[in-house]
């Protein structure tokens, strides 16, 4: 017995049909197209957990950014 009452037999008889009806090229390009698409959906998935945590550092770091250069201003003025 295989998958749910479906023999190894048969996914081999389906799989041979499918590939007779497509074509290897077609169903690599498909299967391409498909793997693109899930990549891209996890990593935009990604994207929009990270910015949540990163936002205070981005934050502070340009706080920072213009505490450095206000210091830096002041030094130019005194000379």
């Amino acid at each position: 017995m295989g998958f749910g009452g479906i023999s190894i037999w048969q996914l081999l008889i389906v799989l041979l049909i499918v590939v007779l009806l497509f074509g290897t090229k077609k169903l690599r390009n498909i299967g391409s197209d498909l793997g693109g698409a899930i990549k891209t959906f996890r990593k935009s998935m990604k994207e929009d957990e990270q910015p949540e945590s990163q936002e205070p550092a981005q934050i502070e770091k340009k706080e920072n950014e213009s505490a450095d250069s206000e210091v830096q201003a002041a030094h130019k003025d005194k000379a």
